[in-house]
């Protein structure tokens, strides 16, 4: 696990930086996707509520596109899917207790999984390992975000 900028990020995800979302591949080759600690302290810190797109189970998902909501006391927003594919499963745990997202967003506090439709392919896009974590690192600078602070 690394800490950059107070914000942690394990460096065996795959990270849509710019989204800030995050990918893992489980065993039977879906990937679990959940959202990044740098979103969580852009959205406030504190979330209202966490709603995964249930009805859309079985359906295409495109990478950057929304597979669930966010609402916190100072952002209401779409969660995006890191990974094109269809959506397999949702994580009703973080629906009922939306607090989830934010005490462990990386492990219990999971949004959605997903079976890729091009894992291979699109995980090169995605940032990864120690290249991946300075990329973010860059991009947490640029952005002005401090999950310390």
């Amino acid at each position: 696990m690394a800490t950059i900028k107070g914000c942690e990020l394990p460096d065996d995800l795959y990270y849509l930086i710019k989204k800030h979302v995050w990918a893992k591949e489980i065993e039977g080759g879906d990937v679990r996707v959940g959202m990044t600690a740098p979103a969580i302290k852009l959205a406030g810190g504190k979330f209202i509520a966490v709603t995964p797109k249930r009805k859309a189970i079985g359906q295409n998902l495109v990478q950057g596109k929304s597979m669930a909501t966010v609402e916190s006391s100072k952002f209401v927003g779409p969660v995006p899917a890191p990974v094109s594919g269809v959506l397999t499963k949702v994580n009703d745990a973080v629906a009922e207790n939306p607090d989830l997202a934010v005490s462990d967003p990386y492990g219990e506090g999971w949004i959605a999984e997903i079976t890729p439709s091009d894992w291979e392919g699109e995980k090169g896009e995605l940032a990864h390992g120690t290249e991946g974590l300075e990329a973010y690192r860059v991009q947490l600078e640029s952005d002005g975000v401090d999950c310390s602070s």
